[in-house]
């Protein structure tokens, strides 16, 4: 959530930001809230002046022994009518903080401007794509053939778009799990949590999910709680309401969970294999920063999440997004998309963004600078590290061979028992 006195007093600049994300949320009447709530507050400190002066009058013609029953009965009018204009500031107020809570949050002065995903420059790449002499598979026709993958008996348990691992399958995504959070608590100094896999309202609230994407979540029914999206909402809900002192900083929490999308606005779109599920399971990052290190805290996010992808041999790039293609919360976001040789192009594998003061506003995350009084916003920041059903697809398709196996990655083998190849 944007700063309510930031909004008031840059409304033009906000304005302006919500075009450059092509976000149609029309400002005027948050603008004649905040006329309505000044001129609200200008009719109170008149009145309570007014009030004040016969009060100091009252007290006089007590002394004198005059009546003053006529001159108190207006004041008890006074003081219902200022009652009666606080309650309406507050509606006002109220009012001006749901509008508030749709309002995306500001771009960084970095992030290009641009329409959609069309518009993203490439900032890095890393690696060359496999050249395979051989018309590869892509990763569901890889998986069902080694009998690794099963989606029509997932369809039969659940319903489209959840998956069902065999064997290999099963240890591999497994193993995956656990060398994304080995390397990640090891080497980058991040501290494994395992967070429940379901919130309240106030959680998804805190970083972004409720009220604008509730549609895109699965609620749980009779009960006040949601599966996550993402390991993004119970971690960095951990700190919510607390105060957290400038020398803890930056924490810095990775974890695995399976995560739960409707993706309702996504019909259509990736129906086949791993791409694209209503359950599937990621590694998360996420840290909470002094301010004025946040963007270099994004940096090493990305270089984090791109060591995962380096260490498996996988071809990848990186995107800036654009302010088009920017999500609802982030001030600035990185996407890192993994070449898939049977689709012949990058798709994305992780978004490492970082919120500012967006998430920990809405959440009331705050620190404490050392000999300073009063308290600030922290930086929120998380990043995929990564999303692992899609990390095993681009190990099927890159590491398929001719004969319909799958060489699997040397820094995996330890995790699958020594084993150095998926055979049917």
């Amino acid at each position: 959530m944007l700063d309510i006195r930031f909004v008031r007093e840059n409304l033009k600049l906000v304005e302006t930001a919500l075009k450059n994300r092509h976000n149609p949320r029309d400002l005027s009447e948050f603008a004649n809230l905040e006329e309505k709530k000044r001129n609200l507050q200008a009719e109170v400190d008149k009145l309570r002046h007014q009030r004040n002066k016969v009060s100091e009058n009252i007290g006089r013609m007590k002394k004198e022994k005059q009546d003053t029953s006529e001159i108190q009965e207006e004041m008890r009018q006074v003081g219902a009518r200022i009652k009666d204009l606080e309650a309406d500031m507050a509606q006002a107020d109220l009012a001006m903080r749901a509008i508030l809570m749709e309002i995306p949050n500001i771009p960084h002065e970095s992030v290009p401007v641009g329409a959609d995903e069309n518009d993203n420059p490439v900032c890095r790449t890393w690696g060359e794509p496999p050249v395979l002499d051989f018309t590869p598979k892509d990763h569901q026709d890889v998986g069902e053939g080694l009998g690794i993958l099963d989606f029509p008996r997932a369809a039969k348990i659940t319903g489209a778009r959840f998956p069902l691992y065999f064997g290999d399958g099963a240890r591999l995504e497994r193993a995956l799990i656990s060398f994304m959070l080995d390397l990640h608590t090891t080497r980058h100094g991040y501290k494994e949590v395992l967070p429940p896999f379901l919130v309240n309202a106030e959680s998804m609230t805190a970083t972004g999910q409720l009220p604008k994407f509730e549609e895109d979540l699965f609620k749980i029914q009779g009960w006040p709680f949601y599966l996550i999206p993402t390991a993004e909402v119970p971690v960095t809900n951990i700190l919510r309401d607390e105060i957290l002192e400038e020398e803890a900083l930056p924490i810095r929490y990775a974890a695995y969970t399976p995560c739960f999308r409707s993706a309702a606005g996504s019909y259509g779109k990736d129906t086949r294999g791993l791409i694209r599920q209503h359950q599937f399971n990621k590694v998360e990052m996420v840290k909470f920063t002094l301010p004025e290190n946040s963007y270099e805290e994004l940096e090493s996010l990305l270089d984090n999440a791109q060591v995962i992808l380096k260490e498996l041999g996988l071809a990848h790039r990186v995107v800036t997004l654009c302010t088009g293609d920017l999500g609802f919360s982030s001030a600035k976001t990185y996407d890192i998309e993994v070449w898939l040789p049977a689709q012949k192009r990058y798709r994305e594998i992780s978004s490492c963004s970082n919120f500012e003061d967006f998430q920990a506003r809405r959440g009331n995350i705050r620190m404490r600078r050392k000999g300073k009084k009063g308290t600030e916003f922290v930086h929120t920041l998380n990043g995929s590290g990564l999303a692992v059903g899609r990390t095993l697809a681009a190990i099927l398709e890159n590491y398929q061979n001719a004969d319909g196996t799958v060489t699997i990655p040397p820094v995996l083998r330890p995790y699958m028992l020594g084993k150095e190849t998926i055979e049917p």
